[in-house]
């Protein structure tokens, strides 16, 4: 397969998995239906501005190309009018349907994680840019992780990225993993696959296991 179709795809997954990451968390705030899509477009794009103004790509893509600004948009009013439905018709949501929707909450997040972080690392594959290893990880993992840190952020809650289930660093590994396969073969499309992979498994695993990384508790106490 082609890259650049490769990387659309990419685009295309993140982009709807994010916003419907960024709807369930502002329908979960009791947002109105504008707060749900400032949320689910902020957190679809949020990343992918970041990584344009460091690399000095002005104005960044979302403005100049607003295509999945309208595809997370549309995403989020499907989740916000599919719910407020439900409401409306006397769906009562219980524990198990809650489950439901952490789970679709997790899934999409992970899957934009892993798709942002590999379209963050291609995004620095140019002929300057590629020998500079540090970049090119950190456009990945600031691509992969920024939208995610804006819904939580403008949702008052503590960004996941700094709590629980290996977030940031699932990125981290996933965005050297493609580096260092792109380096090694040259091959766009195959890295790009490999850095996706590892980042969805490394974050179901953390999720399924319960892994995080060391903290300290101050549950009850001073930490001093």
């Amino acid at each position: 397969m082609d890259t650049t179709v490769f990387i659309y795809i990419m685009d295309f997954i993140g982009t709807a998995a994010f916003a419907i990451s960024g709807a369930i968390a502002g329908i979960r705030k009791n947002m109105d239906i504008f707060g749900v899509n400032i949320l689910a477009v902020l957190t679809a794009t949020g990343g992918g501005i970041i990584r344009d103004l460091i690399i000095g790509s002005t104005p960044p893509k979302a403005f100049t190309n607003p295509v999945f600004v309208l595809v997370a948009a549309i995403t989020a009013n499907i989740v916000f009018l599919t719910v407020f439905w439900s409401h409306k018709s006397g769906v009562k949501f219980s524990g198990k349907t809650r489950a439901i929707y952490d789970r679709i909450f997790f899934w999409c997040d992970t899957v934009g994680l892993a798709a942002f972080t590999v379209d963050g690392v291609h995004a620095g594959l140019e002929p300057s840019l590629v020998s500079n290893a540090f970049l090119i990880v950190f456009l990945g993992v600031v691509t992969g992780v920024g939208g995610g840190v804006f819904r939580d952020v403008l949702s008052l809650e503590m960004p996941v990225i700094f709590v629980k289930h290996i977030y940031a660093c699932a990125s981290i590994v996933g965005a050297v993993v493609t580096y260092v396969w792109y380096m090694a073969s040259n091959s766009g499309a195959a890295s790009l696959v490999a850095g996706f992979f590892v980042t969805v498994v490394i974050r179901y695993l953390a999720m399924h296991f319960g892994w995080n990384l060391p903290k300290i508790s101050n549950k009850g106490k001073s930490a001093w």
